[in-house]
């Protein structure tokens, strides 16, 4: 009798578990829509302050802008439809990791903007919207994989990971570059190799969630390179991305 006391009241706390994770799960879901869903409002509203397309740099910076409001939406949409997960990481360290990482950016956009030439400043906004661009792409890849946290939820190894583990991450840092560029001082440097630092941590935690959740992500490890392409292929193989 007590073994089946036990065991109603060890399923009980695990329902209860099951319960107060999905619960953890949609509230985090919604502070993302919320919070990119606002970024990407705000960036849309100020489009028009853009014009007029007088010059070529006038119309790179309204491109990198489409872009990013694009990109921010499509976080805001794929946090809807990912999927639950199925092993998440534990302690303080990657979940504050992953935070800085993904918000440590905006500290830039408090700091002058630096006098460039016009060769600069087209070489900047390019660099911005080639990452935040292929960005998208790569987001559009990981669909229901996505995650902020450090987080397993489905194994992703077509189209741009195919090439590396973390084309993410790669994008991104493209666009970090160009963003420095237009605030370019010490504090900005500083500000940029932080988040570095703190980026690559957040990989390496998302790889130790990944190999424990997946079996076969060593093998795909070992035949792909982590973060910088060693052997060029075709981009996007396949139809289309999951």
């Amino acid at each position: 009798m007590a073994d089946v006391k036990l065991a109603q009241a060890t399923g009980k706390d695990s329902m209860a578990d099951c319960r107060a994770n999905l619960w953890l799960d949609w509230a985090s879901r919604a502070a993302i829509v919320v919070v990119y869903g606002g970024f990407a409002l705000i960036g849309a509203a100020s489009l028009p302050h853009l014009l007029p397309l007088d010059s070529v740099n006038k119309l790179l910076v309204i491109a990198a802008s489409i872009a990013n409001v694009l990109f921010l939406g499509l976080v805001a949409l794929t946090a809807i439809t990912r999927l639950v997960p199925i092993r998440k990481s534990k302690g303080i360290e990657p979940r504050l990791s992953a935070l800085l990482g993904t918000f440590l950016s905006i500290a830039l956009a408090f700091l002058p903007r630096a006098e460039l030439g016009p060769i600069w400043s087209a070489l900047s906004t390019t660099l911005i919207l080639v990452g935040t661009s292929l960005s998208f792409v790569v987001l559009r890849w990981l669909g229901k994989s996505f995650s902020i946290l450090a987080e397993a939820r489905r194994l992703v190894t077509e189209g741009p990971y195919r090439i590396v583990r973390h084309p993410l991450y790669l994008c991104e840092g493209v666009a970090l570059i160009g963003v420095t560029l237009q605030v370019l001082s010490p504090p900005a440097v500083l500000i940029a190799v932080a988040i570095v630092l703190v980026q690559w941590r957040r990989m390496v935690n998302e790889e130790a969630i990944l190999k424990r959740a997946f079996p076969e992500y060593r093998a795909y490890a070992a035949n792909t390179s982590f973060l910088i392409p060693t052997k060029l292929g075709r981009l996007f193989a396949g139809s289309n991305p999951p």
